[in-house]
């Protein structure tokens, strides 16, 4: 007859010597099974070899700037070396996808942004990765600053004239984009819809050649990131007219946003940190805090504004709801004005 533990620990102190434990073994066995209950995780220290960071896109944008300009520190951070991936492909998705079949245990992390991990769900008919169900959401990084600009053809010097320019010429006034579904032309046809106004959208393959055209003056109006635009404006090539995010940027104070005109309005390019799902809470916590000290390191910290980026942090749970707020609303627009991938 097999005896349980329970029964075991629940016999009389008199039973029979042949179903006496010692109280040793009982407590190896207790310990044991409680050991074996813990997580994995728990039972080492987090991190205790090198960390892949992945960056989707190619060396050289916003997105490998952050990962570059927080390494060193984070590095000295966790103890742990950085290591830099940069696999690019399919607007963000190749290097997302990558991460989101990897294990899920803190060694292999995605500085996503809002193209791979939210407007990308509303312009694709398939993707390799679910970012609400495929990923980790860790932290919310920075916000990159995004500046509606005109050349001086335009007579516009506010938001308020410009939208009154955009009404007395109608779909004769063209935007320009990095390409149907990015930042910039949602972004416009979310202005569109606010300001009930018309205009003809020019996609181009990149931000280059849609600047050159901007200074050249065939498209009226972009909105497009800072580190783009306001060389020229600072030069007088280009009128800025606002800027996109919600609040001022801290590097051009004086620049009004939209949002001052149109309240609500907000088109910002925003950066975040994943892993693949199930990643350990604890070690969700560790990667988390680490970030959020980086980036409030002075010197980091001013890197990163003078290049345009805005540092944000919070906490895994806030990042999360942001992403399925970001998804629902960009989703909606490429919807409505039936924007897919090129």
């Amino acid at each position: 007859m097999e005896l349980s533990l329970k029964r075991f620990l629940a016999a009389p102190a008199n039973r029979p010597s042949r179903w006496r434990v010692p109280m040793a073994i009982l407590g190896s066995v207790t310990v044991a099974a409680v050991v074996m209950a813990l997580p994995v995780t728990a039972l080492a220290a987090y991190p205790d070899k090198p960390i892949r960071l992945v960056v989707p896109f190619p060396p050289g944008g916003a997105v490998d700037f952050f990962a570059r300009v927080v390494q060193p520190a984070l590095s000295e951070e966790l103890g742990q070396s950085i290591v830099i991936e940069n696999k690019a492909g399919a607007s963000g998705m190749v290097g997302a996808a990558l991460v989101a079949r990897a294990a899920p245990d803190g060694y292999t992390l995605l500085i996503g942004n809002i193209a791979s991990l939210a407007i990308n769900v509303g312009i694709y008919a398939k993707m390799p990765y679910d970012p609400r169900k495929d990923l980790t959401p860790i932290v919310r990084t920075v916000d990159v600053n995004y500046v509606m600009a005109v050349p001086p053809s335009v007579p516009a010097r506010t938001v308020p004239e410009f939208i009154s320019y955009v009404k007395a010429n109608g779909a004769k006034v063209s935007y320009g984009s990095a390409g149907n579904g990015s930042l910039p032309h949602l972004g416009t046809e979310l202005f569109k819809a606010m300001t009930g106004t018309q205009m003809t959208h020019v996609p181009y393959k990149g931000g280059g050649p849609m600047v050159t055209d901007l200074l050249g003056g065939q498209i009226q109006v972009a909105i497009a990131d800072q580190a783009n635009l306001m060389p020229h404006v600072q030069s007088g090539k280009l009128r800025a007219l606002a800027v996109a995010t919600a609040k001022r940027s801290p590097n051009a104070p004086d620049i009004p946003t939209i949002a001052e005109t149109l309240p609500g309005f907000e088109a910002t390019a925003w950066q975040g940190l994943a892993a693949p799902a199930g990643l350990a809470p604890e070690v969700t916590k560790r990667i988390n805090e680490a970030f959020n000290k980086v980036m409030a390191i002075p010197a980091v910290r001013d890197k990163l504004v003078g290049a345009g980026l805005a540092p944000v942090g919070g906490t895994p749970e806030q990042f999360s709801r942001f992403i399925d707020s970001e998804i629902t609303k960009w989703s909606k627009i490429a919807k409505d004005v039936g924007a897919t991938a090129d």
